[in-house]
């Protein structure tokens, strides 16, 4: 008898500054649309919120809002973006030096959050305690190790992603997210001219760095791996049946 296969839910992630009316509709396969607000800096927030605005009426798909991964814009612009949804969705990402500035609002919108910390399970902990001493329900937290497969080196991320599972702590007990795209593509290999182009539109190398990082975070228990490339999504899930 062999053991029944994990199954991971698989997020596609569209940037929207670069293009404020995304062709997501036909796009199929993935579980969680994720919304990429690359801001770069805080005087884009209005705009930000106006093209969620605009969105929102055409996505009928569970709903992940990712903000800049830049701190100083975060703890502003995903406040912002959380007053105007209309439904639960999942908020990215809070870390150490914002996550008293996002939590209220995640908390008050029912949404949940995604927690990132560095490579360490303590911290990772930590981050989590910190976050339910403000009030934020343990069932509402998702873990990001801010580890994609390949970016760190595969044996160190897969084992941290692991320990975290085998552990047996209500404050571990979260799912977890790996952004294994944006790990994986800051390769030099995946950013050359010659193997990839644009954010849904990775060629060869770029796309197989792809696939491989999610195949070793799938391997070692992600609950969500978000993707850039589509067919990497059926790919993926391909391997589910």
């Amino acid at each position: 008898m062999t053991d029944k296969i994990h199954k991971s839910l698989y997020a596609l992630e569209i940037p929207v500054f670069s293009n404020s009316k995304p062709d997501f509709q036909k796009q199929q396969g993935y579980d969680i649309l994720s919304l990429k607000f690359n801001a770069q800096d805080t005087a884009e927030i209005p705009e930000a919120k106006n093209i969620l605005k605009s969105l929102l009426p055409r996505i009928t798909a569970p709903l992940m809002i990712n903000g800049a991964n830049n701190d100083n814009i975060d703890r502003e612009l995903l406040p912002e973006l959380m007053s105007v949804l209309d439904r639960e969705c999942i908020i990215s990402p809070a870390n150490e030096n914002t996550y008293k500035d996002i939590v209220p609002a995640v908390i008050k919108g029912g949404h949940r959050l995604v927690l990132k910390s560095p490579i360490d399970i303590n911290l990772c902990k930590e981050l989590n305690i910190l976050a339910s001493d403000m009030g934020l329900p343990l069932d509402k937290i998702i873990i990001d190790t801010d580890i994609g497969g390949l970016g760190y080196g595969f044996e160190y991320g897969y084992s941290i992603m692991e320990k975290i599972k085998l552990e047996d702590d209500e404050y571990l007990n979260m799912p977890l997210i790996s952004f294994v795209a944006y790990e994986s593509l800051k390769t030099k290999e995946a950013k050359s001219d010659t193997f990839s182009k644009s954010w849904g539109d990775l060629k060869t190398r770029a796309r197989m760095f792809e696939l491989a990082s999610a195949a070793a975070v799938k391997a070692a228990g992600a609950d969500i791996i978000v993707l850039y490339n589509p067919e990497n999504i059926k790919i993926m899930k391909g391997l589910e049946q």
